[in-house]
């Protein structure tokens, strides 16, 4: 981003790099490829994102190919277009003393070169640009363009390279990331000795996140540490507009400042585009069409205008369009948006806009409650999943502004499903416990925020925590009279006699709670939970009689509705009973598609318990495996770590484990059962979860088991395979 220079004479005056080309390597190669291929390439992408320089880097690269060169023409500078000719006749060194013209003698002069001519900055004067390199290239065969500009020019024949920020995350096995390694070398040149090292490299990957590997962004950031430490700034960035200032002078006026390299951005829409892009910023990460559509529409912006005004904001790189199957999804920039959020509130329409925003993610948990029972669970999953942090901005607004405290209620019980069946319980009891101390009159919302808080805390072990918020519901349903909240908080409250070690106490309240949902005519994932549960509370009396009977019913039910995560549930009651009947095979079996069908949302609880369960059938059998059943302990672990109390304190679930513990540790040497237990302790749920379902430890894990300190052959835990 650093200042440039005349080259003089030779094959083109390219501007000489001032500063180092940091990363861009897989950019610039295809860049190199499409230039080699196509007459017309535009690079585009939201301002200070690195076109400008990516071009010229190219341009150079390909110079040599051309035999009258490559030459640069600054088109940012140029407000006028009808002065665009003249400037491109100036870059190219053409002098014409005529009345013609420029175009004119633009053709003329080029018809029988061949170059490579650079137009950088076409934003602005789109249209008159589009025009100008139609007719050069119909009159020049032997002239190829290659445009910087944040839209495209929609000219014939232009091929586009869309030009992201830096990644901020390391590639696999490729040391730091781009936009680390760019902070760094600029760092350098202003703090002579920078190295990063320890909690300064910690802090530079968190400013390199925080400004989306923005280039320009970054080297504005690393100029600040003349005066500022890189903790000093990383404070200061929640005002970055007014700290990230102070740019190159010699830089174009444009990326002097990150608000004047946005703002250029800002002054090229219209009037709706502005209105818009302020709008879009009450967004939280992505978003689709019909979510802008719903939420933008109003006061002056009709939504019928919404689709076009997007596309506009996309071709002027102000938003980008997401990758992936479904409905296209778009997503702005958090610099963009925090740009956007500025302009929204210099106005009045914010609080009518993020309260739309917080009933359209309103709308999608209230669908997909509905949608979680059925064939579309997994579809219902990964669109919640989506959403996520437009629902946690959804629950932010509602948490936080007054007389909104009932619908945070609504919609953090709502989620309920989301919470428990996709593996983010802490989170959800984050959200409840909050609305739960902002609204505390006994309301519908409240009792059912109640139970899904009582579910929450069961299943993380929290009996403390649980059974109080669960009679509290209990109590107010029957004061109130709310017979579903009372036959939820009965069902709940079986859960923590079940994991209390109360199972006779658990199978009565089951009863009970199924006697309220066939009353109430509720059919639901819930309802199917309730009959698992009762199941496992006769298995662990050694009723496998009533057990398997109830298991029935949920399999039967399962398979009429298309439902699959209650389902996985069974499955794991299905395979404990089969074990505790001696048919290891089909156990076996039963645990793994138990684990598959938890895999599949992310349920982290459904799947270490059935970890858990393989782990001791691995030691069960002719071919019975001491060490692997210790490595799926290991992995089992650190699932745990992330669910909760291990086996929730419950002596009824942790027994196949402390079985499993026993029979290993009389099987394996001391080394090899450490051993074991740390190469599943570092396995990653992916490959965890891989293991468990394909095979064992290779020949040379056997051999050698690791030491501490060594990976054994497979990822670190938190590493990307």
């Amino acid at each position: 981003m650093g200042s440039t220079s005349a080259a003089p004479g030779g094959r083109g005056p390219l501007p000489a790099e001032v500063t180092s080309f940091v990363g861009r390597a897989a950019e610039l190669d295809a860049l190199a490829a499409l230039v080699g291929r196509a007459r017309l390439v535009t690079v585009t992408g939201p301002g200070g994102v690195g076109k400008s320089r990516l071009a010229l880097r190219a341009a150079a690269r390909l110079a040599g190919g051309f035999p009258d060169g490559a030459h640069l023409a600054e088109v940012g500078p140029v407000r006028d277009p009808l002065l665009l000719g003249h400037a491109v006749l100036e870059a190219l060194r053409l002098t014409d003393h005529t009345a013609r013209p420029p175009l004119d003698v633009l053709v003329e002069q080029l018809a029988d070169r061949e170059a490579l001519l650079v137009l950088d900055g076409c934003e602005h004067l789109v249209d008159a640009c589009a025009e100008l390199v139609d007719a050069l290239l119909r009159a020049a065969p032997g002239l190829r363009v290659l445009a910087t500009s944040r839209q495209s020019l929609r000219a014939a024949g232009e091929h586009l390279l869309p030009l992201a920020p830096l990644a901020v995350e390391p590639a696999a096995g490729r040391g730091e990331a781009e936009a680390v390694l760019l902070f760094a070398d600029r760092a350098a040149a202003v703090l002579p000795g920078f190295r990063l090292e320890g909690r300064v490299r910690d802090g530079v990957a968190l400013l390199c996140r925080r400004l989306d590997g923005i280039p320009l962004a970054v080297e504005l950031a690393a100029g600040r540490l003349r005066a500022l430490s890189v903790e000093q700034v990383a404070a200061r960035l929640e005002d970055r507009f007014r700290l990230l200032t102070g740019g190159d002078r010699t830089a174009p006026a444009r990326h002097q400042t990150l608000r004047t390299a946005i703002g250029w951005s800002h002054e090229l829409c219209t009037m709706q585009e502005r209105s818009l892009w302020a709008r879009l910023a009450v967004f939280a990460g992505g978003f689709d069409l019909d979510a802008a559509e719903y939420v933008c529409a109003g006061n002056g912006l009709d939504a019928d205008d919404v689709l076009e005004l997007v596309d506009s904001l996309v071709d002027k790189s102000v938003l980008e369009r997401l990758d992936g199957e479904g409905p296209a999804r778009f997503r702005m920039l958090d610099t963009l948006r925090e740009y956007g959020a500025g302009w929204l509130r210099t106005g009045d329409d914010e609080p009518r806009l993020r309260r739309r925003h917080r009933d359209w993610y309103l709308g999608v948990a209230a669908w997909g409650e509905v949608e979680w029972f059925g064939p579309r669970q997994p579809e219902t999953a990964e669109r919640t999943r989506l959403a996520h942090p437009n629902l946690r901005a959804a629950l932010e607004f509602s948490l936080a502004e007054p007389g909104e405290e009932q619908q945070a209620l609504v919609l953090a019980g709502t989620l309920w499903y989301f919470w428990v069946g996709t593996g983010h319980l802490g989170e959800g009891r984050h959200w409840l416990d909050r609305a739960l101390a902002l609204a505390p009159e006994p309301t519908d919302a409240r009792a059912k925020a109640l139970w899904v808080t009582g579910y929450l805390a069961t299943l993380q072990g929290d009996l403390d925590r649980a059974r109080p918020v669960l009679e509290e519901c209990r109590r107010q349903a029957l004061e109130t009279g709310d017979d579903r909240a009372l036959a939820y908080a009965v069902h709940r409250q079986g859960c923590a006699a079940l994991i209390g070690d109360e199972p006779a106490r658990a199978a009565e309240l089951f009863e009970e709670a199924l006697w309220h949902y066939d009353a109430l005519g509720e059919l639901n994932s819930n309802v199917l939970m309730a009959m698992f549960e009762l199941a496992l509370a006769h298995l662990f009396q050694g009723d496998e009689a009533n057990g398997r009977a109830w298991m029935e019913r949920v399999r039967e039910t399962c398979e009429e509705h298309g439902e699959q995560w209650a389902y996985g549930y069974c499955l794991y009651a299905m395979a404990f009973a089969r074990r505790q009947a001696g048919d290891l095979g089909r156990a076996r079996a039963l645990a793994r598609e138990s684990m598959r069908l938890n895999h599949l949302f992310r349920d982290l609880l459904g799947i270490v318990l059935a970890m858990d369960l393989l782990a001791l059938l691995a030691t069960e059998g002719p071919r019975a495996d001491l060490f692997e059943a210790r490595v799926l302990q290991g992995a089992a672990h650190r699932l745990w770590r992330a669910v909760g109390t291990p086996f929730f304190g419950s002596r009824s679930f942790n027994g196949p484990h402390l079985e499993c513990e026993r029979r290993a540790r009389a099987g394996l040497t001391e080394e090899e059962h450490a051993a074991a237990f740390r190469l599943g302790s570092r396995l990653a749920l992916d490959a965890a979860v891989r293991r468990a379902l394909e095979g064992g430890p290779s020949p040379r894990e056997r051999e050698t088991p690791p030491r501490s300190g060594d990976r054994g052959g497979v990822p670190l835990a938190g590493q990307r395979e």
